[in-house]
Protein backbone atom coordinates (compact mmCIF):
# COMPACT_ATOMS: atom_id res chain seq x y z
CA UNK A 1 0.00 0.00 0.00
CA UNK A 2 1.10 3.37 -0.52
CA UNK A 3 1.90 5.38 1.96
CA UNK A 4 0.85 9.18 2.24
CA UNK A 5 3.11 11.97 2.59
CA UNK A 6 1.61 12.47 6.26
CA UNK A 7 2.20 8.65 6.81
CA UNK A 8 5.88 8.86 6.39
CA UNK A 9 6.43 12.23 7.99
CA UNK A 10 4.79 10.42 11.31
CA UNK A 11 6.67 7.13 10.83
CA UNK A 12 10.08 9.26 10.49
CA UNK A 13 9.42 10.94 13.85
CA UNK A 14 9.08 7.59 15.08
CA UNK A 15 12.13 6.64 14.14
CA UNK A 16 14.08 9.58 15.46
CA UNK A 17 12.19 9.30 18.93
CA UNK A 18 12.76 5.70 19.22
CA UNK A 19 16.64 6.45 18.37
CA UNK A 20 17.05 9.09 21.01
CA UNK A 21 15.79 6.79 23.52
CA UNK A 22 17.86 4.23 22.88
CA UNK A 23 20.92 6.75 22.68
CA UNK A 24 20.10 7.61 26.11
CA UNK A 25 18.91 4.78 27.51
CA UNK A 26 22.97 3.59 26.05
CA UNK A 27 24.35 6.94 27.63
CA UNK A 28 23.20 6.15 31.03
CA UNK A 29 24.67 2.92 31.15
CA UNK A 30 27.78 3.78 30.53
CA UNK A 31 27.85 7.24 32.05
CA UNK A 32 28.62 9.11 29.21
CA UNK A 33 27.23 12.44 28.08
CA UNK A 34 23.73 11.84 25.07
CA UNK A 35 23.58 13.20 22.11
CA UNK A 36 20.68 14.09 20.12
CA UNK A 37 19.88 12.27 16.70
CA UNK A 38 20.78 14.09 13.86
CA UNK A 39 18.13 16.62 12.45
CA UNK A 40 17.82 18.28 8.54
CA UNK A 41 17.88 21.71 8.78
CA UNK A 42 15.34 23.77 10.92
CA UNK A 43 14.17 20.32 11.62
CA UNK A 44 12.32 19.79 8.70
CA UNK A 45 12.09 17.26 6.15
CA UNK A 46 12.87 17.86 2.47
CA UNK A 47 10.72 17.22 0.21
CA UNK A 48 11.78 15.00 -2.69
CA UNK A 49 10.15 15.88 -5.69
CA UNK A 50 10.05 14.10 -8.99
CA UNK A 51 10.06 16.21 -11.99
CA UNK A 52 8.78 13.89 -15.26
CA UNK A 53 9.48 15.48 -18.63
CA UNK A 54 8.17 14.11 -21.91
CA UNK A 55 11.59 13.66 -23.04
CA UNK A 56 15.49 13.85 -22.06
CA UNK A 57 17.09 14.46 -25.30
CA UNK A 58 16.42 17.94 -26.73
CA UNK A 59 17.57 21.72 -25.02
CA UNK A 60 13.63 22.43 -24.03
CA UNK A 61 13.93 19.46 -21.34
CA UNK A 62 17.14 20.18 -20.28
CA UNK A 63 16.29 24.37 -19.56
CA UNK A 64 13.00 22.89 -17.93
CA UNK A 65 15.38 20.71 -15.64
CA UNK A 66 17.65 23.96 -14.81
CA UNK A 67 14.36 26.05 -13.53
CA UNK A 68 12.76 23.08 -11.79
CA UNK A 69 16.37 22.75 -9.75
CA UNK A 70 16.99 26.04 -9.02
CA UNK A 71 13.18 26.19 -7.28
CA UNK A 72 14.13 23.43 -5.36
CA UNK A 73 17.34 24.85 -4.13
CA UNK A 74 15.58 28.01 -3.25
CA UNK A 75 12.87 25.94 -1.55
CA UNK A 76 14.82 23.25 0.28
CA UNK A 77 13.21 20.56 -1.82
CA UNK A 78 15.03 17.65 -4.18
CA UNK A 79 14.52 16.97 -7.81
CA UNK A 80 14.21 13.88 -8.52
CA UNK A 81 14.47 14.17 -12.62
CA UNK A 82 13.32 10.84 -14.69
CA UNK A 83 11.53 10.69 -17.56
CA UNK A 84 11.55 8.57 -21.27
CA UNK A 85 13.77 9.19 -24.15
CA UNK A 86 11.71 10.28 -26.63
CA UNK A 87 8.49 12.01 -26.30
CA UNK A 88 6.21 8.54 -27.77
CA UNK A 89 7.34 6.28 -25.14
CA UNK A 90 3.79 6.84 -23.53
CA UNK A 91 4.14 3.29 -21.84
CA UNK A 92 7.86 4.37 -20.48
CA UNK A 93 6.20 7.65 -19.03
CA UNK A 94 3.31 5.54 -17.52
CA UNK A 95 5.61 3.26 -15.40
CA UNK A 96 8.18 6.19 -14.20
CA UNK A 97 4.78 7.86 -12.53
CA UNK A 98 4.00 4.22 -11.29
CA UNK A 99 7.59 4.02 -9.70
CA UNK A 100 6.99 7.67 -8.36
CA UNK A 101 3.82 6.78 -6.49
CA UNK A 102 5.53 3.47 -4.81
CA UNK A 103 8.20 5.40 -4.06
CA UNK A 104 6.02 7.88 -2.17
CA UNK A 105 7.01 11.13 -3.48
CA UNK A 106 6.22 13.92 -1.71
CA UNK A 107 5.07 15.64 -4.96
CA UNK A 108 4.92 15.13 -9.06
CA UNK A 109 5.33 18.04 -12.01
CA UNK A 110 4.97 16.07 -14.96
CA UNK A 111 4.16 16.88 -18.83
CA UNK A 112 2.17 14.33 -20.32
CA UNK A 113 3.40 12.43 -23.28
CA UNK A 114 -0.62 11.38 -24.06
CA UNK A 115 -3.23 13.50 -22.26
CA UNK A 116 -5.62 10.37 -22.50
CA UNK A 117 -3.25 7.90 -21.87
CA UNK A 118 -1.67 9.43 -18.34
CA UNK A 119 -4.85 10.26 -16.79
CA UNK A 120 -5.26 7.06 -15.03
CA UNK A 121 -1.85 6.93 -13.38
CA UNK A 122 -2.34 10.85 -12.44
CA UNK A 123 -5.57 10.24 -10.91
CA UNK A 124 -3.80 7.17 -8.90
CA UNK A 125 -1.40 9.71 -7.97
CA UNK A 126 -4.17 11.67 -6.50
CA UNK A 127 -5.47 8.80 -4.37
CA UNK A 128 -1.88 8.43 -3.37
CA UNK A 129 -2.29 11.69 -1.70
CA UNK A 130 0.70 12.66 -4.15
CA UNK A 131 -0.02 16.44 -5.45
CA UNK A 132 0.62 16.66 -9.22
CA UNK A 133 1.20 19.96 -11.35
CA UNK A 134 1.40 19.60 -15.38
CA UNK A 135 3.60 21.57 -17.36
CA UNK A 136 4.09 22.10 -21.18
CA UNK A 137 1.57 19.28 -22.16
CA UNK A 138 -1.73 18.25 -19.51
CA UNK A 139 -3.71 15.57 -18.87
CA UNK A 140 -7.64 15.07 -19.43
CA UNK A 141 -8.20 14.86 -15.48
CA UNK A 142 -9.41 16.78 -12.80
CA UNK A 143 -6.41 15.76 -10.59
CA UNK A 144 -3.74 18.34 -11.16
CA UNK A 145 -3.49 20.67 -9.06
CA UNK A 146 -2.01 23.37 -11.32
CA UNK A 147 -1.09 24.00 -15.07
CA UNK A 148 2.17 25.46 -15.82
CA UNK A 149 2.34 26.73 -19.44
CA UNK A 150 2.22 28.70 -22.71
CA UNK A 151 -0.57 29.17 -24.17
CA UNK A 152 -0.01 27.01 -26.87
CA UNK A 153 -3.06 28.13 -29.19
CA UNK A 154 -2.22 31.42 -28.83
CA UNK A 155 1.41 31.42 -29.51
CA UNK A 156 0.67 29.29 -33.09
CA UNK A 157 -1.78 31.93 -33.52
CA UNK A 158 0.96 34.48 -33.24
CA UNK A 159 2.92 31.96 -35.99
CA UNK A 160 0.24 32.61 -38.36
CA UNK A 161 0.38 35.80 -38.33
CA UNK A 162 3.85 35.93 -38.31
CA UNK A 163 3.80 33.40 -41.25
CA UNK A 164 1.38 35.54 -43.29
CA UNK A 165 3.36 38.73 -43.20
CA UNK A 166 6.70 36.93 -44.36
CA UNK A 167 5.09 35.69 -47.23
CA UNK A 168 3.14 39.10 -48.00
CA UNK A 169 -0.31 37.67 -46.68
CA UNK A 170 -0.95 35.17 -50.19
CA UNK A 171 0.33 31.21 -50.85
CA UNK A 172 0.36 27.87 -49.71
CA UNK A 173 1.90 27.13 -46.33
CA UNK A 174 2.60 23.69 -44.47
CA UNK A 175 1.76 22.73 -40.76
CA UNK A 176 4.67 19.96 -39.31
CA UNK A 177 2.83 18.86 -35.67
CA UNK A 178 4.84 16.89 -33.44
CA UNK A 179 2.80 13.98 -32.31
CA UNK A 180 -0.60 12.89 -32.35
CA UNK A 181 -2.74 12.59 -29.23
CA UNK A 182 -0.23 15.27 -27.43
CA UNK A 183 -2.12 17.89 -25.98
CA UNK A 184 0.56 20.91 -26.77
CA UNK A 185 0.80 19.40 -30.51
CA UNK A 186 -2.72 19.27 -30.83
CA UNK A 187 -2.93 22.80 -29.25
CA UNK A 188 -1.04 24.45 -31.79
CA UNK A 189 -2.09 23.09 -34.67
CA UNK A 190 -5.61 23.93 -33.67
CA UNK A 191 -4.03 27.85 -32.65
CA UNK A 192 -2.22 27.49 -36.17
CA UNK A 193 -5.80 26.36 -38.14
CA UNK A 194 -7.05 28.83 -36.02
CA UNK A 195 -4.90 31.77 -37.06
CA UNK A 196 -5.50 30.59 -40.86
CA UNK A 197 -8.34 32.18 -40.10
CA UNK A 198 -7.59 35.64 -39.85
CA UNK A 199 -5.26 35.63 -43.53
CA UNK A 200 -7.91 34.49 -45.98
CA UNK A 201 -4.82 34.67 -48.78
CA UNK A 202 -2.90 31.19 -47.14
CA UNK A 203 -4.06 28.50 -47.99
CA UNK A 204 -3.10 25.13 -45.89
CA UNK A 205 -1.66 22.80 -48.42
CA UNK A 206 -0.52 19.62 -46.23
CA UNK A 207 -0.30 18.60 -42.51
CA UNK A 208 2.45 16.29 -41.93
CA UNK A 209 3.73 14.91 -38.43
CA UNK A 210 7.45 14.52 -37.23
CA UNK A 211 7.05 12.32 -34.64
CA UNK A 212 9.35 14.55 -32.42
CA UNK A 213 11.92 13.53 -34.59
CA UNK A 214 14.54 15.32 -36.85
CA UNK A 215 14.68 12.71 -39.31
CA UNK A 216 11.45 12.45 -39.47
CA UNK A 217 10.99 16.17 -39.84
CA UNK A 218 13.36 16.32 -42.59
CA UNK A 219 11.22 13.60 -44.33
CA UNK A 220 8.31 15.02 -44.32
CA UNK A 221 9.64 18.57 -45.13
CA UNK A 222 11.34 17.12 -48.49
CA UNK A 223 7.87 15.84 -49.35
CA UNK A 224 6.11 18.44 -48.58
CA UNK A 225 7.55 20.54 -51.21
CA UNK A 226 7.77 17.71 -53.69
CA UNK A 227 4.38 17.30 -53.23
CA UNK A 228 3.89 21.27 -53.20
CA UNK A 229 6.50 22.62 -55.15
CA UNK A 230 4.95 26.06 -54.74
CA UNK A 231 4.93 25.64 -51.18
CA UNK A 232 5.77 28.98 -49.71
CA UNK A 233 5.91 28.75 -45.45
CA UNK A 234 6.16 26.26 -42.84
CA UNK A 235 5.45 26.31 -39.33
CA UNK A 236 7.28 23.47 -37.28
CA UNK A 237 5.97 23.30 -34.08
CA UNK A 238 8.58 21.73 -31.84
CA UNK A 239 12.22 21.85 -32.06
CA UNK A 240 12.76 18.91 -33.78
CA UNK A 241 10.31 19.57 -36.64
CA UNK A 242 12.03 22.99 -36.98
CA UNK A 243 15.63 21.45 -37.38
CA UNK A 244 14.41 18.31 -39.67
CA UNK A 245 12.31 21.27 -41.85
CA UNK A 246 15.67 23.13 -41.77
CA UNK A 247 17.94 20.53 -42.66
CA UNK A 248 15.48 19.33 -45.62
CA UNK A 249 15.10 23.22 -46.88
CA UNK A 250 18.96 23.30 -47.43
CA UNK A 251 19.19 20.49 -48.86
CA UNK A 252 16.54 21.47 -51.61
CA UNK A 253 18.46 24.98 -52.29
CA UNK A 254 15.08 26.47 -50.31
CA UNK A 255 16.24 28.09 -47.54
CA UNK A 256 14.88 31.85 -47.69
CA UNK A 257 12.72 31.09 -50.43
CA UNK A 258 10.52 28.63 -48.22
CA UNK A 259 9.46 30.65 -45.03
CA UNK A 260 10.27 28.84 -41.43
CA UNK A 261 8.80 29.74 -38.45
CA UNK A 262 8.72 27.48 -35.84
CA UNK A 263 8.34 26.99 -32.20
CA UNK A 264 11.57 27.03 -29.21
CA UNK A 265 15.23 28.31 -29.62
CA UNK A 266 17.84 25.41 -29.54
CA UNK A 267 21.01 26.65 -30.41
CA UNK A 268 20.63 25.15 -33.57
CA UNK A 269 17.40 26.48 -34.29
CA UNK A 270 19.07 29.93 -33.12
CA UNK A 271 22.13 29.29 -35.42
CA UNK A 272 19.47 28.64 -38.24
CA UNK A 273 17.83 32.10 -37.09
CA UNK A 274 20.76 34.32 -37.67
CA UNK A 275 22.00 31.70 -40.69
CA UNK A 276 18.53 33.34 -42.54
CA UNK A 277 16.81 29.32 -42.75
CA UNK A 278 14.19 30.02 -40.32
CA UNK A 279 12.67 33.41 -40.15
CA UNK A 280 11.11 33.72 -37.08
CA UNK A 281 11.07 31.58 -33.73
CA UNK A 282 8.10 31.19 -31.31
CA UNK A 283 9.69 31.27 -28.11
CA UNK A 284 8.69 29.63 -24.95
CA UNK A 285 9.83 30.09 -21.60
CA UNK A 286 10.94 26.51 -20.11
CA UNK A 287 12.84 27.44 -17.53
CA UNK A 288 10.16 29.49 -16.09
CA UNK A 289 7.78 26.20 -16.48
CA UNK A 290 10.39 23.90 -14.08
CA UNK A 291 10.77 26.75 -11.98
CA UNK A 292 6.72 27.46 -11.72
CA UNK A 293 5.85 24.00 -11.77
CA UNK A 294 8.11 23.18 -8.84
CA UNK A 295 6.97 25.86 -6.93
CA UNK A 296 3.62 25.07 -7.33
CA UNK A 297 3.63 21.88 -6.59
CA UNK A 298 5.62 22.44 -3.37
CA UNK A 299 3.30 24.98 -2.24
CA UNK A 300 0.47 22.40 -3.12
CA UNK A 301 2.30 19.60 -0.72
CA UNK A 302 1.69 22.07 2.13
CA UNK A 303 -1.49 22.92 1.61
CA UNK A 304 -1.59 25.83 -0.04
CA UNK A 305 -4.04 27.36 -2.87
CA UNK A 306 -1.94 27.59 -6.35
CA UNK A 307 -3.74 28.79 -9.82
CA UNK A 308 -5.16 26.11 -11.68
CA UNK A 309 -3.48 27.62 -14.82
CA UNK A 310 0.17 29.78 -14.89
CA UNK A 311 0.92 31.12 -18.16
CA UNK A 312 4.50 31.32 -19.02
CA UNK A 313 4.37 33.08 -21.86
CA UNK A 314 5.91 33.47 -25.57
CA UNK A 315 8.26 35.64 -26.97
CA UNK A 316 8.43 35.86 -30.87
CA UNK A 317 12.13 36.22 -31.98
CA UNK A 318 13.99 37.14 -34.93
CA UNK A 319 17.16 37.97 -36.37
CA UNK A 320 16.32 41.59 -35.89
CA UNK A 321 15.68 41.21 -31.92
CA UNK A 322 17.72 38.03 -30.75
CA UNK A 323 20.90 39.61 -29.68
CA UNK A 324 18.36 42.10 -27.90
CA UNK A 325 19.35 42.22 -23.80
CA UNK A 326 15.67 41.00 -23.02
CA UNK A 327 15.67 38.25 -25.68
CA UNK A 328 19.16 37.07 -24.49
CA UNK A 329 18.22 37.01 -21.24
CA UNK A 330 14.74 35.26 -21.97
CA UNK A 331 17.32 32.59 -24.06
CA UNK A 332 19.89 32.19 -21.08
CA UNK A 333 17.48 30.07 -18.68
CA UNK A 334 18.85 32.09 -16.16
CA UNK A 335 15.89 34.03 -15.43
CA UNK A 336 12.67 32.55 -14.33
CA UNK A 337 10.47 36.59 -15.16
CA UNK A 338 12.52 36.42 -18.27
CA UNK A 339 9.87 37.46 -20.79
Amino acid sequence: MTRSPQARRETMLMKNAILAMTMLVLAAGCGGPSSAPATQEGGAETLDIAVIPKGLTHQFWVTVRAGAEAAAAEMGAKVIWQGPTKETEIDRQINIMQDMINRGVDGIVMAACDENALATVVGQAGAAGIPVVTFDSGVKSEVPKSFVATDNVAGAKLAADTLSELMGGTGEVGLIPFVPGAATSELREKGFREGLLAHPGLTLAATNYCQSDIAIGMNVTTDMITAFPNLGGIFAANEPAAIGAAQALRGLGKAGAVKLVSFDASAEQIAALKEGVIQALVVQNPFKMGYEGVKAVISAVKGQEVPKVIDTGVTIVTKDNVDTPVVQALLSGKAPDAK
